[in-house]
């Protein structure tokens, strides 16, 4: 029997992006057998309302369900929490009030990838509420890194693809000019993607594009998550 801790994930927003996280902690750990891989507790709670209408129309507060989901993660044996949406962060201290156990933070982990990787510029992709709440801004400045986002008019491409497209079971992005969103973002020297929603990287999954290299931070949560539970990580090369 493994040693490993026990990783807690606050889903269900959306519930596609759930399952892709925790898929993705699959693939990322070195198991030979059902016994050599991590503990995953998944609370996907459906109840939690919309973060970016929380966050820039006035919508219902997620944060009440957001940490009932924290606490029954904690209760059911959770040694640490995740969460399967990087709009949600905004609400990251609500939700680590009223628990005793970590819970790692995605635009952090992402921005110290991208550091690693020795970016200086990186476009961030995601919902209006991520890109106007400053949870990758932020995590970027202070990594000294600098954010660059799409215009208004490329913003509602990414928010159509997000919204109409994968949340709503979608997957075909014929209407959308993805290309043009990419375009803008080279132009204005974005050395990489953030692929700042978790419903991001299954779309662009399909669409592959090659311009610009991508980084998910669903990939590297999940990876942060691995070894935080002690389990051996796969090569990333792999």
């Amino acid at each position: 029997m493994n040693s490993y801790k026990t990783i807690g994930i606050i889903g269900g927003m959306g519930p596609l992006a759930t399952y892709d996280l925790a898929e993705k902690i699959l693939d990322n750990t070195v198991a030979a057998c059902d016994q050599d891989n991590i503990p995953v507790l998944i609370d996907c709670n459906t109840r939690i309302a919309d973060r970016t209408a929380a966050i820039l129309h006035g919508g219902a507060d997620p944060r009440p369900e957001m940490k009932k989901s924290a606490e029954r993660l904690e209760t059911a044996g959770a040694d640490v929490l995740i969460m399967a949406c990087n709009t949600a962060h905004y609400f990251y201290d609500s939700v680590c009030e009223g628990i005793s156990i970590p819970v790692l933070h995605m635009p952090r982990e992402t921005a110290q990838h991208l550091l690693d990787m020795n970016v200086k510029t990186a476009g961030v992709l995601a919902t209006d509420g991520t890109c106007q709440s400053g949870v990758y801004g932020n995590a970027l400045e202070e990594a000294g890194i600098k954010p660059v986002y799409p215009s208004e008019e490329k913003q509602k491409i990414i928010m159509s693809l997000i919204y109409d497209h994968v949340k709503a079971g979608i997957m075909d992005f014929s209407d959308l000019d993805i290309d043009s969103v990419i375009s803008e973002m080279q132009e204005k020297g974005a050395e990489v993607l953030i692929l700042g929603c978790t419903e991001l990287p299954m779309a662009f999954d399909i669409i592959g594009q090659k311009v610009l290299p991508a980084v998910d931070p669903t990939e590297v949560l999940a990876r942060a998550a691995v070894s935080f539970a002690g389990a051996p990580l796969k090569d990333e090369s792999k």
